[in-house]
């Protein structure tokens, strides 16, 4: 019997999921703290990850102990505490803002099929991972990386494109995490042991 399951995802102990969905085959660390955010088929994040307003695409791979669409203190008044908008946790006749809540749901990360999110990774709010693309671990991403694309450091620079532009430009067209479950595990050999320019050589990609 598989692990995983294609109706709903394993949730593993002491995580805490919030206003998210989840397609087939998915995964959430134990520990782990998913808010407002959408698991696409196939993804997944190891333990203590801490996500939040973010789109994780299909087959995304997210380490353990990473911060995904981190929210922003109101940095440009003249306080950035808790007190300017979780005012009821202070004041039993001041209500929360709602606004400032809305606008830092608003502010949507996106994480593209396929990318690696290495441990202890953060990435900002509003920021695009490419398809394919590598974040190492440690990384602070404050601007969008191509795909296949590998970048490291704080704050994260490019290092490397993980291929060729023409390789690249086969992958995306070939589109496998486009494919169907059971096309996935007719090629499973061919994925594990087959270097990118042979399996596009070989799926005419």
């Amino acid at each position: 019997m598989a692990h995983l399951s294609a109706t709903r995802p394993f949730v593993h102990e002491g995580a805490k999921i919030v206003n998210s969905t989840f397609g087939a085959w998915c995964e959430v660390g134990a520990g782990s703290i998913v808010v407002n955010s959408a698991f696409e088929d196939y993804a997944y994040c190891d333990r203590l990850a801490d996500i939040a307003n973010t789109t994780v695409g299909k087959f995304a791979n997210i380490a353990a102990m990473t911060r995904i669409g981190p929210t922003d203190h109101p940095y440009e008044n003249a306080a950035q505490h808790h007190f300017l908008y979780r005012s009821s946790y202070y004041w039993d006749d001041a209500p929360d803002d709602p606004a400032f809540f809305a606008a830092r749901a608003a502010r949507r990360t996106t994480l593209g099929a396929d990318c690696w999110i290495g441990h202890g990774a953060i990435i900002k709010p509003e920021i695009t991972v490419g398809i394919g693309a590598i974040v190492a671990a440690g990384a602070v991403m404050t601007k969008d990386v191509a795909p296949f694309t590998i970048v490291a450091g704080c704050p994260a620079k490019v290092i490397r494109k993980r291929f060729s532009d023409d390789v690249i430009e086969r992958l995306l067209a070939l589109a496998w995490w486009d494919w169907s479950h059971e096309a996935l595990r007719e090629a499973l050999m061919d994925f594990r042991t087959l270097k990118a320019e042979a399996f596009l050589e070989r799926y005419k990609g």
